[in-house]
C-alpha cells in the first residue's frame, strides 16, 4: 500500500439477503487520520457493513479493501495479520463476563502476540490507565462496574494492540450527557495521541458533529453524502433534512459556529 492510498477502500458492494437488497453498488473511502462517521436510518445497513469491512460477513458483490488487503480473499493468515491492526469497539462493550476488566484487555495481547506476562500485565495496565481506569478498578469483574467504566475498559481492549485503525460502533448509546461527552473527549484525545483512523457507526449527533472530519450518510442503500458536515448539511434528502435539520439536529448544529444550516424545511 502506497503513502497516498487510503487505509479502506469499498468498490461497488452490494448486499443481498434473498429478495432484500441491503446495499447496491456502495462506494467509499476512508483516508489516514480521519474519523468519519458512519450515519443513517434503522435499517438502512450501517452495522452490516461495519460487518462485512471486519470479515465477519460477505457481501454479495463488490470489495472491500483494507490496508490495500482483500478482506474476502485474504487466507487465514492474511487475515489474522489484518487484525492485529485494528481494534474494535462493540456497541454495549461485549466484554467476557467471567474475566477481570485487567483480563479483558490482556486478552488480545495473550493470544495475538504471544508475549511475556510480565509484559502483558505492564501493557495491559497502561491501556486501562490510558482510559481513566486505575489498578483497583482492573480487578473488578464487568458486572461490577458502571456504564461508564464498561466503555473505558472495552476500548482500553480495542487499543491493546496498538491498532492503526479503530472500529467504534455506537460509543456513546447508554451513557448520560456528561458521561457521553467525556468518552467522546477520550476518544478525540487517543485520536491525537496515537495518530488513528476511525470509522464509527453513529446516531447521536452530539458524537458525530464533535468527533467526525467526514461523514457518511447511507440510504436509498448507498451514500447519500459523504463529506463535511457542512457539505453534508447541503444535500437535498428526506433523510438528511429530517436527521440535521429538525429540531434536535439545528440545537446540535448551533453549538458549530462555522456551519450556517439551511432553513428548516417549510421555512
Amino acid at each position: 500500500m502506497t503513502a497516498s492510498a487510503p487505509i479502506l477502500r469499498i468498490d461497488g458492494l452490494c448486499t443481498r439477503f434473498g429478495e432484500l437488497t441491503v446495499h447496491e453498488n456502495l462506494n467509499m473511502e476512508v483516508r489516514a487520520g480521519e474519523i468519519v462517521a458512519l450515519v443513517g436510518g434503522s435499517g438502512s445497513g450501517k452495522t452490516t457493513l461495519l460487518r462485512e469491512v471486519l470479515g465477519l460477513e460477505r457481501p454479495s458483490a463488490g470489495t472491500v479493501q483494507v490496508f490495500g488487503e482483500d478482506v474476502h480473499r485474504a487466507d487465514a493468515a492474511r487475515l489474522h495479520a489484518l487484525r492485529r491492526r485494528w481494534g474494535m469497539l462493540f456497541q454495549h462493550g461485549a466484554l467476557f463476563s467471567a474475566m477481570s476488566a485487567f483480563d479483558n484487555v490482556a486478552l488480545p495481547m495473550r493470544e495475538l502476540r504471544h508475549l511475556p506476562e510480565d509484559l502483558v500485565r505492564d501493557a495491559a495496565l497502561l491501556k486501562l490507565s490510558m482510559v481513566g481506569i486505575d489498578a483497583r478498578a482492573a480487578q473488578r469483574m464487568p458486572a461490577d462496574l458502571s456504564g461508564g467504566m464498561v466503555k473505558r475498559v472495552a476500548l482500553a481492549r480495542a487499543l491493546a494492540l496498538e491498532p492503526e485503525l479503530l472500529f467504534l460502533d455506537e460509543p456513546t448509546a447508554g451513557l448520560d450527557p456528561a458521561l457521553s461527552d467525556a468518552f467522546v473527549e477520550l476518544i478525540a484525545g487517543l485520536h491525537r495521541e496515537m495518530h488513528l483512523t476511525v470509522l464509527m457507526v453513529t446516531h447521536d449527533l452530539d458524537t458525530l458533529l464533535s468527533l467526525s472530519t467526514r461523514i457518511a450518510v447511507l440510504a436509498d442503500k448507498r451514500l447519500v453524502a459523504f463529506g463535511t458536515a457542512r457539505e453534508v448539511i447541503r444535500v437535498d434528502h428526506p433523510f438528511i433534512r429530517e436527521y440535521f435539520l429538525g429540531a434536535r439536529g439545528r440545537r446540535a448544529l448551533q453549538g458549530l459556529a462555522d456551519i450556517d444550516a439551511p432553513p428548516a424545511p417549510g421555512a
